[in-house]
């Protein structure tokens, strides 16, 4: 049954009971490793082994959303280990959906869509396990003209991330025949893959690694500048296979030229506000905290010496020179952060200029003004939501990892009375 608490959304109750449209949450796909204190535990940790704990209530503020979550496509078919949903640019006809098992289907962009496309297929070279499949995708810029997509998937008998770029034919689909390979890295660990890439305002290809994985970061991946792992880079793809920037911040020696951003354990989802162009990024914690940073070039964000604002697995340890989160929250309110966007449609006026995001364990949603110190409840749901989109618009959605068919998509909408 739903119980209302006063002074607050309503609260799930039950772990079988029918999703309600009104009580939708985003759950991550990235997950920490379960522990307490500050503890290595080098246990892998993934997708299909996190359990969900609807008891576990964040105390953030409380009050009326006016926000609610209908399913957004009711008559679509099934989207299995749903990971990301995209628009191509200048193209608000169509939607395409990125299962973590190595497919990209194509739909309509229509209320009563019911059927899906597979317009790309390398489910025979993703890892579909835990953390690592089919994780990401980015339309090039200029898509209309040359048919560019680029992927992060990591597979393989040696666990590798690949980012790899496939060209549209004539006919609606990618080449499977036309992958380039952009880069490789590989996984010491099954977790922690990363898995975003997203192309920013400056038109740079953004890529998302984590740490490498097991737990604490055992080979100290995340402050080492000679290694992708545990960072963000930033490559310029107009060039063959690709091109440093002259203004990375290690384009000219000290580590790695691709590096843009580092001191990250699991960053899972980044997104940039299209008004300020700034980057944001949730970055999954350890044992103990989740953070959102605001990612700048250059910066060090302090894993693993720092989770969060607090020195990790010590007393006391030097922060000169790191970046703190923007926002954290310990594990009392919830267990691994998915990260979402900064609001910036026209449909919800009260959340214009809000970051959006969720945790796995809660599964609720929340919103952040930045400068504040709490995050405001928005709603929550009983599933598995993987990640947020956002449509050419500004629109915002939440995917659903486990939902069925017509509970895989979900839109964030105004409510029509105030909850």
């Amino acid at each position: 049954m739903i119980a209302v608490v006063s002074g607050e959304l309503p609260r799930l109750e039950g772990a079988g009971m029918k999703r309600s449209p009104l009580i939708i949450s985003v759950v991550l796909a990235a997950c920490h490793n379960g522990g307490g204190g500050g503890a290595t535990n080098t246990e892998p940790v993934g997708l299909s082994a996190r359990a969900n704990n609807v008891d576990c209530v964040a105390p953030c503020q409380a009050g009326s959303s006016g926000v609610q979550f209908p399913p957004a496509f009711t008559r679509l078919p099934e989207l299995p280990s749903l990971v990301g949903l995209h628009q191509a640019p200048n193209d608000a006809n169509h939607f395409y959906a990125v299962l973590k098992s190595g497919l990209l289907q194509r739909f309509d962009n229509r209320a009563d869509a019911g059927t899906l496309t597979t317009v790309l297929n390398i489910s025979r070279l993703v890892r579909d396990s835990g953390e690592s499949g089919f994780l990401g995708v980015a339309f090039h810029p200029q898509f209309a003209q040359n048919g560019y997509l680029y992927v992060n998937y990591s597979g393989g008998r040696s666990l590798t991330t690949t980012i790899a770029r496939y060209t549209m034919r004539s006919d609606g689909l990618f080449d499977p025949t036309s992958a380039q390979v952009l880069l490789t890295q590989p996984q010491p660990y099954s977790n922690h893959n990363g898995g975003q890439l997203a192309f920013g305002p400056d038109h740079y290809l953004y890529i998302a690694l984590g740490d490498g994985g097991s737990g604490g970061d055992p080979h100290s991946n995340g402050q080492n500048t000679n290694t992708w792992l545990g960072k963000i880079l930033r490559i310029d793809v107009n060039a063959s296979p690709y091109a440093i920037p002259a203004d990375n911040p290690f384009a000219s020696g000290g580590g790695r030229g691709e590096i843009y951003a580092y001191g990250l354990r699991n960053p899972w989802r980044f997104s940039f506000d299209r008004q300020t162009q700034e980057l944001w990024a949730a970055d999954v914690g350890q044992n103990a905290y989740e953070e959102i940073d605001l990612i700048t070039r250059g910066g060090n964000y302090g894993w693993n010496v720092m989770e969060g604002r607090h020195c990790y697995a010590r007393r006391s340890c030097e922060q000169s020179g790191l970046i703190l989160p923007v926002y954290e929250y310990d594990h009392t309110q919830g267990c691994s952060i998915t990260g979402g966007f900064v609001y910036r449609g026209n449909a919800i006026p009260a959340l214009q200029g809000k970051y959006l995001f969720s945790d796995y364990c809660t599964s609720r949603i929340w919103s952040f003004t930045r400068g504040q110190t709490a995050a405001a409840i928005l709603g929550s749901i009983n599933g598995n939501v993987s990640s947020f989109a956002e449509d050419l618009a500004g629109e915002l959605y939440l995917l659903n990892l486990s939902g069925g068919a017509g509970q895989g998509i979900f839109k964030i909408q105004q409510s029509q009375v105030d909850l």
